[in-house]
């Protein structure tokens, strides 16, 4: 592998299979396929928010098929995808909340397990060439409130439902790629499986209940105080954009070659050092809603969150050439500009979306004024 980003260009015309087309990630996902000419199917539940990003920018009227339907149906999964034949997989689909895992561990578990298995049996089933890259979350890893960064090496399974369910999912992938898709018969069975790993996504179109930014917008539009529940906690803010170009780079790679090395687990997120707390993003977007403000209710009895956690991506930088492009103010500044659009322009917003998906990809391959 080159320690230079390649171009996105072996995506072009590819039939891609989106689970989870409808939430925050998928949807604009399917915004950057479409731009890079390829057709898509999506595979999801009804959009998990209203509104959406998937209704506000027309997400239907973009991709070739969307099919609302439960990633836990494992026979409507395999009907689906053996259906549209695809040349790429990427598995979205979760129960993505922190806070609802307490609330609904069973579902947290059946929907991030089982949904992750009945895509990789579902492959296996069909038994053709298909490259696959699953999404799990940078809360699969043990956290031991460490300052330096997680490596892809290090020790799965946080102590919650839902990290519990994301390192689970891990162990599946793994699983299934040393069982059924091993990397020294690619030859014969054409599965190319890889897994990704980030957190903390940020974005226009983020309605995540109990998300920081669907709490900030919604609170500065109605003129109130942000109630935050852990403002001094320490996160690795990534735009959304940031982390589909990790995925993205990753399916390229996937498509266009037998590397042994791209079929392993990859983490994306931002630099090291360009973090914040909750508190100062908070404070960062209230610039633009002009006397916006927070308050804190934090609680001692409350669900565990971690302070800190950090991922490493050496292994990104290093063997793909990757980088996160925006820095944490570029991702804010992006984030909220996507927002002030929406409440002006709300019938703008896809072109607000494929606006910025353009200005990334400036910065993301080295082109000069593309600032959000």
């Amino acid at each position: 592998m080159s320690n230079k980003l390649a171009s996105f260009d072996a995506l072009k015309g590819k039939r891609v299979f989106v689970t989870g087309h409808t939430g925050f990630k998928g949807s604009w996902l399917c915004l950057w396929l479409d731009a890079l000419g390829c057709e898509v199917f999506g595979y999801a539940l009804e959009a998990p928010t209203q509104p959406s990003n998937f209704t506000v920018s027309g997400i239907e009227e973009v991709v070739t098929h969307s099919r609302i339907a439960d990633i836990r149906d494992a026979k409507e999964l395999a009907r689906s995808i053996d259906e549209f034949k695809p040349d790429l997989i990427m598995h979205l689909a979760a129960q993505s909340v922190v806070r609802h895992g307490y609330e609904a561990p069973i579902d947290t578990l059946s929907t991030n397990v089982m949904g992750t298995a009945n895509v990789l049996e579902a492959v296996r089933k069909i038994g053709r060439p298909c490259s696959v890259l699953c999404v799990t979350s940078d809360k699969c890893y043990r956290n031991d409130e460490q300052a330096w960064g997680y490596r892809e090496c290090d020790h799965l399974g946080e102590s919650d439902p839902y990290g519990a369910s994301k390192g689970a999912a891990e162990l599946v992938i793994r699983s299934y790629r040393k069982s059924y898709f091993p990397l020294s018969d690619i030859e014969n069975h054409g599965v190319r499986l890889a897994s990704a790993r980030a957190g903390n996504v940020i974005g226009g179109g983020d309605w995540t209940g109990h998300g920081l930014i669907a709490d900030c917008v919604r609170a500065f539009a109605e003129g109130r105080e942000v109630e935050l529940r852990n403002p001094k906690a320490q996160r690795p803010w990534q735009h959304v954009l940031q982390c589909l170009s990790g995925y993205l780079t990753v399916s390229a790679l996937l498509l266009s070659g037998d590397d042994p090395r791209i079929c392993s687990a990859w983490n994306f997120g931002p630099v090291n050092g360009d973090e914040l707390p909750v508190h100062e993003v908070v404070d960062y977007l209230a610039n633009y809603w002009p006397g916006s403000g927070w308050t804190d209710v934090s609680k001692g009895d409350a669900e565990h969150e971690s302070q800190i956690l950090r991922l490493s991506i050496d292994k990104a930088v290093w063997e793909l050439g990757w980088n996160p492009g925006w820095n944490v103010y570029q991702s804010l500044d992006a984030t909220a500009n996507w927002f002030l659009e929406y409440f002006s322009n709300p019938e703008k917003m896809r072109e607000v979306c494929f606006s910025q998906i353009r200005q990334y990809e400036k910065v993301l391959f080295g082109e000069v004024g593309a600032s959000p």
